[in-house]
């Protein structure tokens, strides 16, 4: 059964050469994640025209995604480098303060002081660290080492239960913005959004500075603040897609509600059209190790039987030793657990209504083909808009979406259980659906007898234009 889970792969130092990369997409990634947090604006114009060459030779188009960096809420360096806190030890958090010290550090977030009060937890280091606020006295933050351990130059400060005041874009991010638009990204990832509007501001930047190249970005947002689960249906209203960014999520929330909060987004972000990453530490023991945990792999098995389009490397090929391993170890295991998925459709579409022609008649596709058994859906599509609308319904018949925009194939392939292949833009429909059949007959996709289900629009070549399905068989 061919994998229906897309696997986004972060690029850096241990990934970054043409033959690594190669190898990694032909290992099965769908999507390079280029992380704004690390490099120069120039090292991601130089990375993404690398992801651009190597797929065209290995002749699989993948998705670019720049995700930004967002506030640092982190403190600053130290003499040293690094301190080790003990517990029941007072250290202040200083806005003013320049190289930390065993009692205290500096604060690259200087609005820390104006956002905690007495009584407060702060958990540092990805929540290594713990420290309850004793008393605020101007740009001073006294505390109480609760948890000690290590504490090295520029880790991340987390508030428990949120309340960080720090805008999700900052300067950097509108200027990382406008670096992504020139390569052209196909998602752009928006770091710590708090509401609905920080990503309708991300979507407004983007557009404006993606209009010299008529470019608009689909945008992910990374769901990462204990603040934007309440407002968690807004938020995905607003993008075109969420990532289950489950590190600080965890450390704001506590671990313990993370699964069932991934759960809840999953759902949720399917039953509304929207993309859905599950991401953070899914293969982390193979930053230094040539096999995952048996956890590790449950994690991963679990998420795509919870229906998430993608499952998420970061420091596992960005950094690690093994990053083409990390990659076909992901993909394995994504293969297995989907061949233990349940489909149900005909209860998924019970109690459905549909409003849009274009999304009935992607809905009509996947029933038929269900119920007839057919090899493959055939999704002739400009915008990829069919073609995502048969994705949120889980059903092992392969999704083949056939569009003449190269912006629209690398767009899908994102989307679960789609492949989406570029074809030549024909005004005639016959010449359309023939061309489609013989490119899936030469590919060993479909053989003589085989019934196949194919959408299209008439007139051709109209986005949002799918009106017509038609039940083939292969001569």
């Amino acid at each position: 059964m061919p994998r229906a889970t897309k696997i986004v792969a972060t690029l850096g130092p241990a990934s970054s050469s043409p033959e690594v990369l190669a190898a990694m997409l032909r290992g099965g990634v769908d999507v390079v994640r280029l992380n704004f947090s690390h490099g120069k604006a120039q090292d991601h114009i130089d990375r993404a025209r690398l992801v651009r060459q190597v797929a065209q030779e290995v002749g699989k188009e993948v998705a670019i995604m720049a995700d930004l960096q967002g506030p640092k809420i982190r403190v600053g360096k130290f003499e040293e480098g690094k301190t080790i806190l003990v517990a029941g030890q007072k250290f202040v958090l200083d806005a003013q303060a320049t190289l930390g010290n065993n009692d205290r550090v500096g604060l690259d977030y200087k609005e820390l002081p104006r956002d905690v009060r007495p009584g407060d937890t702060l958990l540092l280091n990805d929540g290594l660290l713990k420290l309850t606020v004793d008393a605020v006295k101007g740009d001073e933050v006294h505390t109480t080492v609760v948890i000690g351990g290590e504490l090295s130059n520029n880790k991340g400060i987390n508030k428990a239960g949120g309340g960080l005041t720090a805008p999700a874009l900052t300067a950097k991010d509108m200027e990382d913005i406008k670096t992504a638009m020139s390569f052209q990204c196909e998602y752009l990832a928006v770091s710590f959004p708090k509401n609905a509007t920080d990503m309708e501001m991300a979507r407004q930047l983007a557009n404006v500075a993606g209009e010299p190249w008529r470019h608009k970005p689909a945008l992910i947002a990374k769901i990462e603040r204990s603040e934007a689960i309440p407002v968690l249906e807004s938020i995905i209203k607003a993008s075109d897609g969420i990532m289950v960014a489950r590190g600080d999520l965890a450390v704001e929330v506590g671990n313990a509600a993370v699964p069932a909060l991934q759960k809840r987004m999953i759902k949720m972000a399917r039953e509304m059209d929207r993309i859905v990453i599950t991401a953070t530490q899914m293969m982390e023991s193979m930053i230094l190790n040539p096999v995952p945990t048996r956890a590790e792999v449950s994690d991963v098995a679990n998420a795509v039987l919870d229906g998430t389009d993608a499952v998420m490397l970061s420091a596992e090929t960005a950094a690690g030793k093994y990053p083409v391993e990390t990659v076909e170890m992901m993909a394995s295991v994504c293969v297995e657990a989907e061949r233990a998925e349940q489909v149900s459709l005909d209860a998924d579409f019970s109690n459905k209504t549909f409003g849009r022609i274009d999304q009935s008649i992607a809905m009509g596709a996947l029933f038929t083909a269900y119920h007839l058994g057919c090899k493959a859906i055939v999704a002739l599509t400009e915008s990829g808009s069919t073609a995502l609308w048969m994705s949120r319904y889980k059903i092992h018949v392969p999704i083949f979406a056939m569009t003449s925009q190269t912006g629209a194939q690398r767009k899908m392939a994102l989307y679960r259980n789609v492949r989406p292949v570029l074809m030549p833009a024909f005004h005639d429909r016959e010449q359309a659906l023939a061309h489609a059949e013989a490119m899936l007959v030469e590919r060993g996709v479909l053989r003589p007898g085989d019934t196949y289900a194919i959408t299209c629009g008439e007139p051709m070549g109209y986005p949002g234009g799918t009106n017509m399905l038609k039940v083939c068989q292969v001569r």
